[in-house]
């Protein structure tokens, strides 16, 4: 646990003139699209002294913060962090006793698989003032995007958003209750260990056969769907070359996809090939 006394820089220890301290403002940028930010977070960034941002963020969202803001980027890509989650959190501390109004920049939304809680108790250990702005999640945007109602009365009652991160080459999940019918669950970083997350599932009590999709760059220009079964899928998404950023989603709403999907770039599906290869 850091604690003021040991881990604060001696740089930020000035008794006789102490600082004042700035607030750091914990924003969600939503899931890819510029205009799918808050207006909220939008007013903030622009007032910003000092931007501390992540690799997913919306494209042009910079943009919004005034020339002369101090800009850090910390993003962390497939276990490699530019900044280690520690140092990070210390940083934003350091800034913020240099009396700057610090807006910390995630993507998504930051209380959902975006380490913003450890970020905020380090804030609040050091006494720094800090207010959190949501963000449109990932799974809300890129499900909408790609057609998927998360939850649909004749399809699911309950919503699971579970991480799909690999560690030491395992998923330790409680594969029991995630593999429940008549809900829908999404998987967050989960598309590297996708053969793993359908076995599992199937393992588990899901049929094969049961629906299942992937989202990549959702949202966005760039936006790809993928929509097959568990047993497939994981052959399809290699197939397609997909890659991260994507969200993985199980559940029987996916078979409304393609009669829902209302955003149109780049999507495929497991039965289009010729639309797969176009998308490429």
């Amino acid at each position: 646990m850091l604690t003021p006394q040991t881990r604060i820089p001696k740089s930020m220890n000035t008794p006789q003139h102490p600082p004042k301290t700035g607030t750091v403002y914990l924003i969600g940028s939503g899931p890819g699209a510029l205009d799918l930010l808050t207006l909220r977070a939008a007013r903030l960034i622009g007032e910003a002294d000092a931007v501390v941002y992540d690799n997913l963020i919306p494209d042009g969202v910079l943009d919004l913060a005034p020339a002369n803001a101090e800009k850090i980027y910390v993003g962390k890509e497939s276990s490699k962090h530019t900044v280690p989650q520690e140092e990070l959190n210390l940083l934003l501390v350091r800034l913020a006793h240099e009396g700057k109004k610090v807006v910390r920049l995630k993507g998504g939304d930051p209380f959902i698989f975006g380490r913003g809680g450890e970020e905020i108790e380090t804030l609040f250990e050091f006494g720094v003032p800090f207010e959190v702005v949501p963000g449109v999640t990932a799974a809300a945007g890129c499900a909408a995007y790609g057609g998927i109602p998360l939850t649909h009365r004749e399809h699911a009652q309950t919503v699971t958003f579970a991480t799909g991160h690999l560690k030491d080459g395992t998923i330790n999940l409680d594969w029991p209750a995630l593999a429940r019918p008549k809900q829908t669950v999404v998987f967050y970083m989960g598309v590297g260990g996708i053969a793993e997350i359908c076995r599992q599932m199937i393992a588990h009590g899901l049929p094969g056969s049961h629906p299942a999709a992937v989202v990549q760059n959702g949202t966005t220009s760039r936006q790809r769907v993928l929509s097959a079964d568990l047993d497939t899928l994981a052959g399809k998404v290699d197939a397609a070359g997909i890659t991260a950023p994507a969200l993985i989603i199980v559940g029987t709403v996916v078979s409304l996809q393609k009669k829902l999907q209302w955003f149109e770039p780049g999507v495929v599906s497991g039965n289009q090939g010729d639309r797969e290869q176009n998308a490429k």
